[in-house]
């Protein structure tokens, strides 16, 4: 029996993604663990598997498609020993709810490749459900059910939004009250849109660049960030000498085992001492919660081409800086690649962004929500200095933290920047 080939959720928030390559073609033949297609999400390429084997009987969405929804049909699997050129197109469209009880029996069972089961995927056996008025079949996924239960939510009724007018978990926390969309969204959201429209009236000479998945979403998310958090900035300038001495003693020491720390590395280690000593700063804001870390996972902030990727280092408080400098050698060329898992730069309780081999002297970073804070270091730079009462020359960075004001006070945020500068000018005290 035909398989259908679905878009997979290929991270938990993604809803939609652009087929960005096919690897196979009709007519190959593939197995559980070959790649399949590659596909952009809004922070990564990620190579889709099969997870059984089959003939590609049909390509149904081609290459370089954008804004396919997740649990679109995208392809057809003709299964073993079946021929391919029989195997039926998958339908486009769920059967209106009206149809569904003139259906003679279930569908059949459909497998999954790559990802796993989504809650508006369709059940394999369908044990009885709850009927409407007209005695048709009430089409919601085994979640929305439960939740409709839980919620005291009467399914019959509510307007599916899912694939094929299919009720899912939003329109059950729609109903409910549950888990509303923030106000600003709508009004955030045409903001990608407006962008290409700008050059359309110009007689300037320019191209016009099509958005990429990640690039939508960061102007997305910066402009939230910045249109509903409410930013305060804390500045220090530090000292930067005895961590670069210290570094240099690493390194030797470390050098037979083929580790090399970066500044950047002991900054991590720094920022992430230093939330662990000052609480109230690693937290997040969640509406009518605070939400307290007990470890400090820090997110660091990589370029990479067409945009931004913040790989995290979990628990950084408590992993010697050599697993760090290994940990973030390894993610930071990976995500070049565009080869993290969504795990990988999902999540953290606060984020570090260093723009000091630019030349950048300062700058103020942009909150990476639900985080409350993110650290921008700057440059280490010549300065003259006061050393025990003389003026003396001594290299000297600037660093800049961007607190959420809704989480954190202004107090907290300075205690955070004080403890933040004496780790780096007495980097010991990190180690110990």
């Amino acid at each position: 029996m035909p398989i259908e080939l679905k878009m997979p959720a290929l991270s938990p928030t993604m809803e939609e993604g652009t087929l960005a390559k096919w690897l196979v073609k009709e007519g190959d033949t593939v197995a559980a663990g070959d790649l399949l297609a590659e596909i952009e999400t809004d922070k990564a390429t990620m190579e889709f598997e099969a997870v059984d084997e089959g003939t590609i009987a049909q390509i149904l969405v081609p290459e370089g498609t954008d804004e396919v929804k997740v649990g679109t049909v995208i392809a057809i699997i003709a299964g073993e020993g079946e021929d391919a050129g029989s195997a039926a197109p998958a339908p486009t469209e769920q059967p209106a709810a009206n149809d569904a009880a003139k259906a003679p029996a279930p569908p059949p069972e459909v497998k999954g490749y790559g990802a796993s089961p989504r809650e508006d995927a369709p059940l394999a056996q369908p044990s009885p459900q709850p009927r409407g008025d007209s005695g048709d079949r009430i089409k919601a996924s085994p979640l929305a059910r439960r939740l409709a239960e839980q919620k005291g939510v009467d399914l019959s009724t509510l307007t599916g939004s899912g694939p094929g007018g299919r009720i899912v978990k939003s329109d059950i926390d729609a109903a409910a009250g549950g888990a509303m969309k923030p106000a600003a969204a709508p009004a955030a959201a045409p903001a990608p849109q407006a962008a290409p429209a700008a050059p359309a009236d110009t007689n300037i000479p320019h191209e016009a660049v099509k958005l990429s998945n990640m690039r939508k979403t960061i102007a997305r998310r910066l402009t939230e960030s910045k249109q509903q958090v409410p930013h305060i900035y804390l500045t220090v300038d530090i000292q930067l000498d005895a961590l670069l001495k210290l570094r240099g003693e690493l390194n030797k020491g470390l050098e037979s085992r083929g580790i090399k720390l970066s500044v950047n590395d002991l900054l991590i280690k720094a920022l992430a001492a230093a939330l662990i000593e000052v609480p109230e700063c690693n937290v997040s804001f969640a509406g009518d919660q605070l939400l307290k870390y007990s470890r400090a996972d820090i997110s660091v902030a990589v370029s990479i081409p067409g945009g931004l990727i913040t790989p995290i280092i979990l628990g950084a408080d408590s992993k010697p800086v050599s697993t760090i400098a290994a940990e973030m050698k390894d993610l930071a060329a990976r995500a070049r690649d565009n080869k993290l898992q969504p795990h990988e730069y999902q999540g953290g309780t606060a984020s570090l962004s260093n723009m000091g081999m630019f030349g950048i002297s300062q700058f103020d970073a942009v909150i990476n929500p639900p985080q409350a804070m993110i650290m921008a270091i700057g440059a280490g730079e010549k300065r003259p200095w006061v050393v025990n009462d003389s003026l003396q020359i001594a290299t000297v960075m600037s660093a800049t933290g961007s607190f959420d004001h809704r989480a954190i006070d202004g107090a907290d945020g300075a205690r955070l920047m004080q403890a933040f500068k004496r780790l780096v000018e007495a980097p010991l005290a990190m180690l110990a």
